[in-house]
Formats: structure tokens, sequence, C-alpha cells
């Protein structure tokens, strides 16, 4: 997809910065300065790099600001221009990844075990077990695969079979980039680490805690660096990343870069979801690039049905076949055809019943996550500020919540900045209650999983926003029971087929959709495509 460029202060101040220190003159010096306002603004809508011709080539290096591999601002490879932090980012990745590649382990008994752990069931290829074979005799291991295609399960699966085969104990870490994303893997594992056909001792050696990269590698805010890294590796023998699809190149550079010397990395995500937030497409990268060491997980086992179909006609891009599929508002997956705000707020009304009378946390929380609205914009109509406005007006007017006061009881709230002290992290979800223990005084509280609940005073908490809709961005790492995804009016840059699939996947039971068919058609066709020399580098380095 190839948006318009729209510049900021930033990219025209950093571009005019270095044109105007280097020796190029008149039409020389204004196309320069017009590739920095481009490379600056394309990497922050996502790119790591913007493509350039031979003649651009020649005046990149003439600048005095360009090299091929030296420490310089700019560098210029193989037809790409990079700033010079994100080439290096790719760069260490790529080599990185290169020398995972090549590790292989040798494991005794493995057919037997891998019989044990995955029985055939019929003739076709069964990809679990050739994921976990792959898992068992190398050192990298990709898995992707669609909601319901057993990604997690067969994770658990992989370590029970790498715990039984490996004489030394293993130590083993499972995180995800999230803390929502996290705790929904630690849930995963939790749940399904009952049903594995093997001792107690060996299920007490699967970890049930899941961390955030950024805990697990050791941030240390206001820098952009890390506890772990090459010189400080991190202690896990085996480390599993779920969601990886939301991991972009700098987090994902570092992550590997910290590695302990003779692991096993584990990769697990969507490569047909939404691209991180920041620079990269680092899964898709990834499987594009190293075909011998990813498995495409193809059978779903629990994603059945007409939101399926749906879903995959999305990624298929077949327009007017998912637009048609919408059509019977009695099915699963439907257009919205009822006033949005009160669909919404019927919606809520369970859970703010439970909120007014005084239930317990869980049913509350479990209530909450019943439904939610997902959005395609953070602001303008029908974007995340619109609709949350409008929400809370609506239920001061019915009388649902109290009026007066940013905090009030039955607000639920998002967490937009990391805050390592407090353990809170970027889209971490919390509801405004009374807390009994505090004389009914306002508490926010978070799910901890099987680590219980974490409560604070509304005036420690980091950054946060009001959330009965999100950002489908935001949603990344969640399901809920039923969705409205809302587009916009007008056609804009964020959209494409890949925002609609990620939102679509959130959904388990009911999925309604509102937006008129010249957005939804418009979005459907537009796919996005990320400048990237990541998975270039990849297959070269494969042939070498």
């Amino acid at each position: 997809m190839n948006e318009p460029l729209q510049f900021s202060q930033l990219d025209l101040g950093f571009a005019h910065f270095l044109s105007d220190r280097s020796p190029l003159r008149g039409l020389q010096k204004n196309r320069f300065e017009e590739l920095l306002r481009q490379l600056s603004s394309r990497q922050a809508s996502g790119h790591s790099c913007i493509s350039v011709s031979n003649d651009d080539q020649d005046l990149l290096m003439a600048s005095g600001f360009a090299s091929h591999n030296q420490v310089t601002p700019l560098i210029v490879e193989a037809g790409r221009l990079y700033l010079h932090r994100y080439w290096q980012y790719e760069q260490r990745l790529s080599e990185q990844l290169k020398a995972l590649s090549r590790r292989s382990f040798c494991v005794a008994n493995l057919e037997n075990t891998l019989n044990h752990y995955f029985p055939s069931e019929d003739d076709e290829i069964d990809w679990q077990r050739q994921a976990a074979k792959c898992a068992a005799s190398q050192a990298l291991t990709i898995i992707s695969g669609g909601p319901g295609t057993g990604k997690t399960t067969t994770v658990l699966k992989i370590l029970a079979l790498l715990l039984e085969t490996t004489e030394q104990p293993l130590h083993i870490a499972l995180t995800a980039p999230t803390g929502k994303a996290a705790m929904r893997l630690q849930e995963s594992i939790a749940g399904n680490k009952m049903h594995l056909p093997c001792s107690a001792k060996l299920k007490a050696q699967i970890p049930e805690k899941a961390a955030t990269l950024h805990r697990l590698l050791g941030a240390m805010p206001p820098s952009p660096y890390f506890k772990h890294n090459a010189d400080s590796p991190l202690p896990y023998d085996v480390t599993v990343i779920d969601e990886t699809s939301m991991v972009d190149l700098a987090l994902m550079s570092k992550l590997v870069d910290a590695l302990k010397p003779g692991s096993r990395l584990i990769l697990l995500g969507d490569k047909d979801q939404l691209a991180s937030v920041e620079s990269g497409s680092v899964l898709a990268d990834l499987c594009g690039g190293l075909p011998e060491q990813t498995i495409e997980l193809q059978k779903s086992h629990r994603f059945h049905g007409q939101i399926k179909t749906l879903a995959d006609a999305v990624n298929q891009q077949q327009a007017e076949r998912a637009w048609q599929l919408l059509q019977d508002r009695s099915r699963p997956a439907h257009l919205l055809t009822e006033e949005p705000i009160e669909f919404i707020v019927e919606n809520y009304l369970a859970y703010l019943g439970l909120v007014a009378g005084g239930a317990d946390f869980s049913s509350i929380f479990t209530a909450f996550n019943r439904f939610q609205v997902l959005c395609a914009n953070q602001r303008g109509p029908h974007s995340v500020a619109d609709i949350n406005h409008r929400v809370e007006q609506t239920l001061i007017k019915r009388n649902k919540i109290k009026s007066g006061n940013a905090w009030y009881e039955g607000r639920p709230v998002m967490i937009s900045a990391n805050h390592s002290g407090l353990q809170l992290y970027n889209g971490d979800i919390g509801l405004c209650l009374g807390d009994a223990e505090s004389d009914g005084q306002l508490r926010v509280f978070f799910s901890r999983g099987a680590d219980g609940v974490k409560k604070l005073r509304p005036g420690r908490l980091p950054a946060c926003e009001t959330v009965f809709a999100m950002t489908i961005h935001k949603s990344q790492g969640s399901e809920f029971e039923n969705v409205l995804l809302m587009l916009p009016d007008k056609v804009n840059p964020v959209l494409s087929k890949e925002l609609i699939y990620t939102g679509i996947t959130r959904a388990r039971t009911t999925i309604a959709i509102a937006a008129n068919q010249a957005v939804f058609t418009a979005t459907v066709n537009q796919k996005v495509s990320r400048d990237s020399g990541l998975a270039g580098k990849l297959i070269a380095s494969s042939k070498e």
C-alpha cells in the first residue's frame, strides 16, 4: 500500500539539518533533502528503508553522509536507503538468525517421542508434529498459523518433548510483546498443561508464568537499552515468543542478540496479521526468508464457520465475497444495521449491572471481556476517542455511570505507557471499582491470572485511557466473545486487509461490522507492504 507521504516537523527538520551541512548545491541539494524527508516519514510509518535509483545512490554517496557499511548517518545498500540505526538492526538480526538457522541438535529416539505426543490420526501431514520435529532438531523454529490452529498447544507439547529428551534441566522463558499477550499465553499454558501425556514431575518443569519482552530483557527506561544483551545474555535454554507479528525490528534484534549461546528460539504468530506499530514486518520477513525454519499450521481446531470464512475471504482480498457474507443479520458475522452507540451500550449493560451489584472482580472482568468495540483509528469520526466519548455520555444520560469526575465505578482503562516499577505495561486493561477493603474507595483492578489481582489508586497509574473501544492494533493478542468492528466513513492510509483480518480474528462467537461498502471494499483491496531488506538478506544467506 503506497500511502501519500505526510511530513512531520521532525521529517522536515532532519532533512534540512543534513542537507544544509552537505556539499551539495542547487537541484542536487533539493533532491537530497527530498530523499531524507521521504526516509524519515516512511520510517515513522513502519518501513525500515526506502528504495532509491542508481542516480540517487550516487547523489547520496556524494553527500558525505552516506556509506555502504560504515558509521555514517545514512547507509546505501542494494538499492535501499536506511538510517544507520535501522540498517544496523537489520544487519545484526540477519547475521544472528543466519547463525541460529545453521545450528542443529541431535535428539535420541525422536520419532518415538513424537509418536507419543503427536499420534497420527489421518493420512494428512500433521503440521503440529512437523513443527515439533523442527523445534527438537534445530535452534530456530517459526510457527505461523491463524486462530485455532493450535500454536500454543503445539509449543506446550514441544516443551514437554524437549524436557523428556534432554538429559540436563532446561531453563525455559515464555514471553510476548505486551502484558495482555503474555497473560493470554500464560493462561493457555496453565489451562492445557494438565492434558499433556507425561508425568506430573515433567509437567512441573514447564513454566506457567510469561513475561513481556521488555521485562524479560530488563528494560532500563528512559534509555533504549536493556540489562540483557550480547555481553550479558539471558539465562534460558529455550525462549518462546508468542504474538511475534507484533514485535518490531529493533526489539527483535535486541532479543536475538541477548540469547544464550547454544539456546533454542521458538517464534509463534500469525504472519497475516498486522505488522508491528514500529518499524519492520519481522514475522512475515522471517517466514519468507527462512522457509526451512518455518512451519505453517493449516488446520483450525476451534475457529470454524462463517467468521473463519469471512476472515479467509478478507485475507485473500475477495472483497465482494466478504461483503456478501455480511448481509445476513442472523449469522455470526454480519453488518451492523442499527445505531452503533445504542448497540454498544446494550452490550455493556450486563457488565455495568455486575459493577452496580457489587459482584466479585473475577465475574466483572469476565463480563467486560465478553464484548469489545474495535476501531481502525485513534481520532476522528467512528474512532476510539469518538466512540468512548459518546458511550460515556450515553451512559451518564441513562444513569449507568456517574458524571462530574474522570474516575467512576465501571470505568475500563487501558495503560498506554510502560511502568516497570508498577509492573504495568502498554495494553494492560484495568477496571475502576469500589474496593470493599478500602471502605468503598475507588481502585483500579488488574487481573494477573495465576498471580491474582493487582489494585491501585487511580492517581498512581501511568498514562491510560478509557477503553469501551480500543484500536484494532491494541487488540492484538486478545480474544473476545463478541466484537463490533467500526471502520471510518472515509478511506484513510491506516486501512488495510491486514487490519480487518486482525479485527475479525479477535472474535470467538459473533462479529458485527459497521462500515459502508465503499470503505469496506477499499480496505480489503489495500495490502500492507513495508520496505525492508531483511527477507532478502536471509534468502541470500541461505544460498551461501
